[in-house]
């Protein structure tokens, strides 16, 4: 018997829970690993052949080289341990986050201290028409 999961329902979101974290548990661990001072050096000195020491799919090794975090937590990373692999190069985590947007640091920081996005259209996917 499944979960109702209603919280699915909204757009541009990825919820981190049970399946979420089973998509890829190894992934997770990869950036766990980064909390080590000697695996940061060894992953940003040879980065394919510190990922080629993980069992991860290819998707998620390249999602890795690119920095590409969207596709990441698609691919079962929770972003809190995907931050790993920027502050591995001493971004902060405003700058992490603000990688995954259209925008600048400083655009990104202006917004949140706004109030963060606003909900207008962005409700539930199932009140969006067919063009959405």
């Amino acid at each position: 018997m499944g979960l109702d999961k209603s919280y699915m329902d909204v757009p541009g979101t990825t919820i981190f829970d049970a399946d979420q974290s089973r998509a890829d548990y190894r992934l997770n661990q990869f950036c766990m690993s980064l909390m080590k001072a000697e695996n940061r050096e060894r992953f940003l000195a040879d980065e394919r052949a510190y990922l080629d020491e993980w069992a991860m799919t290819e998707a998620q090794t390249q999602g890795v080289i690119d920095r590409d975090l969207n596709a990441l937590i698609s691919l079962g990373g929770n972003i809190y341990m995907l931050a790993k692999i920027g502050a591995s190069e001493g971004l902060t985590y405003l700058e992490i986050v603000s990688s995954m947007t259209d925008m600048s640091v400083d655009d990104y920081r202006t917004m949140m201290l706004s109030g963060g996005r606003s909900i207008e259209g962005n409700r539930y996917t199932h009140e969006w028409d067919g063009d959405k």
